[in-house]
């Protein structure tokens, strides 16, 4: 790297004092990596004064993050005072005063958790299976070899939009609310998916009402292996506040939809940008199962989760003060060459590929994390029965968010054996 490249480079410049890695157009960019090098080497837990979310502390080292993770009695969840994200739960135009179990602390947090956490257990997924694979064939038989199509939209959001509409047994032919549901709850005015605050909230609230319709049929119904029948007849959720139900729902919403669907994506674009690992994977497809896991490190689909602090405490020398908010950059904390052995390189046979941060640890980690390693297990299986290679023919566009890290467009080629 010359000087004149150091020079050009902001991350490089901005005196530390200054750097605010909240900024979501640096995440559209894809221009955020080196903003979190140079943290983790000289400042790995960084306090930012001044930011569009208030002050926060950043932490982006491994095992700094697993100290916050693990600590629920320090490091709280709770949306009351804040909950998961750098933008406050409560706060904001046109808010819905939502809860969540992810954004609430034990034992509550793990009552509600349990309850719908058998529609991913081992012996559902078993189920799910020939399911997705079915779909994942048909998705892929539909496509059009040699013709440039948009794999966000036709294959990524599809699968996983089926998938969620059979773990809800939601309408099938409605399924694609669930898409625009899911968008919508993660987005800002300045992403163009919602004009306003208050369109997002009437969104939202058409979801609930929708929902509730759902909830209201599935209680006069004997249980079924669905999330809402889970949920109607568990005594830890069936008499949950309407907010908390929505709270719930979105999150099952968003958490089955969103990282899934932006892991396809990040692993077709990460074989393109990787063409010696494309050329292992096609010569040994045995290599699909550890591939799935580095996929979702590389990807990183969600980049942070955020804590607020219960009493003061410490992390890697510094003090952090009761009420201060917390930030898990998951997405440095992947690249931490201490922990992870040349974190820059996608390695699709890497030793101990789990070992990673994109799950979250402890009592918050990702539910539904076995079913999307089956999605992503399922689809790479699919595509290398029928297709050489899913080349990609154009830029990536990215999603404008310091949350989901994700793709709005991806134009690819198919080209068939």
């Amino acid at each position: 790297m010359t000087t004149d490249t150091l020079t050009r480079d902001p991350a490089s410049t901005v005196p530390l004092s200054q750097m605010d890695v909240s900024d979501p157009k640096l995440f559209q960019s894809d221009t955020i990596g080196s903003y979190f090098t140079r943290l983790r080497r000289e400042d790995p837990v960084h306090y930012c004064s001044e930011s569009a979310y208030g002050p926060y502390w950043s932490v982006t080292k491994f095992n700094d993050i697993m100290q916050v993770e693990v600590n629920h009695q320090t490091f709280s969840s709770e949306a009351k005072l804040g909950g998961i994200t750098l933008q406050d739960m409560q706060s904001g135009e046109a808010s819905l005063e939502l809860e969540m179990f992810i954004a609430m602390d034990p034992p509550k947090h793990d009552a509600q958790r349990k309850a719908v956490s058998p529609a991913v257990a081992p012996s559902n997924l078993v189920l799910l299976e020939p399911i997705i694979r079915e779909r994942a064939g048909l998705i892929l038989d539909s496509l059009p070899a040699g013709e440039e199509i948009d794999w966000v939209d036709r294959v990524s959001i599809e699968l996983t939009t089926m998938t969620l509409a059979t773990l809800f047994d939601f309408p099938w032919e409605e399924r694609r609310k669930l898409t625009r549901w899911s968008d919508v709850a993660t987005a800002t005015p300045e992403t163009g998916v919602v004009s306003s605050f208050e369109q997002r909230r009437e969104e939202l609230l058409e979801c609930a009402q929708y929902f509730k319709g759902l909830w209201d049929k599935r209680a006069n119904e004997p249980p079924k292996p669905d999330l809402i029948s889970m949920m109607v007849h568990s005594p830890a959720t069936r008499d949950m506040p309407y907010l908390e139900f929505m709270g719930n729902l979105l999150l099952l919403i968003v958490g089955g939809n969103d990282t899934t669907r932006n892991s396809i994506s990040g692993g077709v674009l990460a074989l393109n940008q990787n063409p010696a690992e494309y050329r292992k994977l096609m010569a040994d497809p045995g290599l699909i199962p550890k591939m799935v896991p580095e996929i979702i490190r590389w990807q990183t689909p969600l980049t942070h989760m955020r804590r607020t602090a219960l009493m003061d405490a410490e992390i890697g020398g510094k003090k952090i003060r009761k009420g201060d908010k917390v930030v898990m950059w998951y997405l440095s904390g992947n690249r931490d060459d201490e922990v992870i052995d040349r974190p820059n390189e996608f390695i699709i046979d890497r030793p101990n590929s789990r070992h990673h941060l994109s799950f979250g640890f402890g009592v918050h980690r990702c539910m539904g994390n076995r079913v999307a390693e089956l999605q992503l297990r399922i689809i790479w299986e699919e595509i290398l029965k029928r297709f050489s290679k899913v080349e990609v023919v154009g830029a990536p566009e990215r999603t404008l968010s310091n949350f989901i890290r994700g793709f709005t467009h991806l134009p690819v080629k198919l080209h068939a054996h």
